[in-house]
């Protein structure tokens, strides 16, 4: 057999995840990829974050830093990483069993795709028992711009550049509005690649405060396309269109095959 066409490089940044770190690590290794590496990103954390990791033997590297923020700890992964494919995984979610079987056939099928982003769904925290926390599935899965659900081909970040450490909220949004303007091919597909799992120490309940930075990273994208027309702002292609015309190709191969 050959060698892997893809080495994967999974980052983890961590603050204060003692509860959920075991288990995202898991949820990265359960299909047994090679080659693969994981990398935790503890960000100034003051809970058991380093005990933890630090038992996480094998192919997980653990890098303690002080508290700089989510984008600032990506972007420290990123630099570190030797994958050719990255991934990454907010410390209390979980990647789907098979999503890097999934999602590295379409990046191997799509050889012009920089970037394949599937589905999430969420799951509601019920009940926290003996320190497990016990989560449940909470609607249909939704498209979302989150990089959990996403894998990128390292080139992409050479093209669009790192995320911007300035931004506390909202930094992967950004990452993927600046690769929209720069033309970057992301592949949307449907099945479902994260699990977003809600309690009450996600950033996002801030309503208000991601509301603030939501508003702010758009305007920037919009000021940018301005600058660059010098003219009103281009629109972007919806996402959604990019999903479906995947989905009908998906179709349309299918149907061939069942033909041939």
């Amino acid at each position: 057999m050959g060698s892997p066409l893809f080495f994967v490089s999974a980052v983890i940044p961590v603050y204060n995840g003692e509860a959920f770190l075991s288990e995202a690590v898991e949820s990265i290794r359960q299909r047994g990829y090679r080659p693969l590496e994981i990398i935790i990103l503890e960000d100034g954390s003051t809970d058991n974050t380093k005990r933890i990791a630090r038992g996480l033997n094998g192919d997980v590297h653990y890098i303690y830093r002080p508290n700089s923020g989510l984008p600032a700890a990506r972007n420290r992964g990123l630099q570190i990483s030797q994958g050719n494919v990255i991934g990454f995984l907010d410390v209390d979610d979980l990647w789907r069993r098979d999503k890097l079987e999934c999602q590295l056939a379409h990046l191997n099928e799509a050889s012009s795709a920089d970037i394949v982003i599937g589905y999430t769904r969420i799951l509601m925290l019920m009940d926290i028992v003996e320190g497990k926390h016990i989560f449940k599935k909470w609607a249909d899965p939704i498209f979302a711009l989150s990089v959990g659900s996403a894998l990128f081909r390292r080139s992409v970040f050479e093209t669009v550049g790192c995320f911007d450490e300035a931004r506390r909220y909202c930094d992967d949004w950004d990452w993927f509005m600046r690769a929209r303007e720069c033309g970057v091919t992301m592949l949307v597909h449907t099945e479902v690649t994260q699990f977003y799992r809600r309690h009450v120490r996600n950033m996002t309940n801030q309503e208000k405060l991601g509301n603030h930075y939501f508003t702010k990273m758009l305007k920037k994208s919009v000021d940018r396309r301005r600058e660059k027309t010098c003219s009103p702002a281009e629109s972007l292609l919806r996402l959604s269109r990019v999903a479906e015309e995947f989905a009908g190709k998906r179709s349309d191969t299918s149907e061939r095959q069942t033909k041939d």
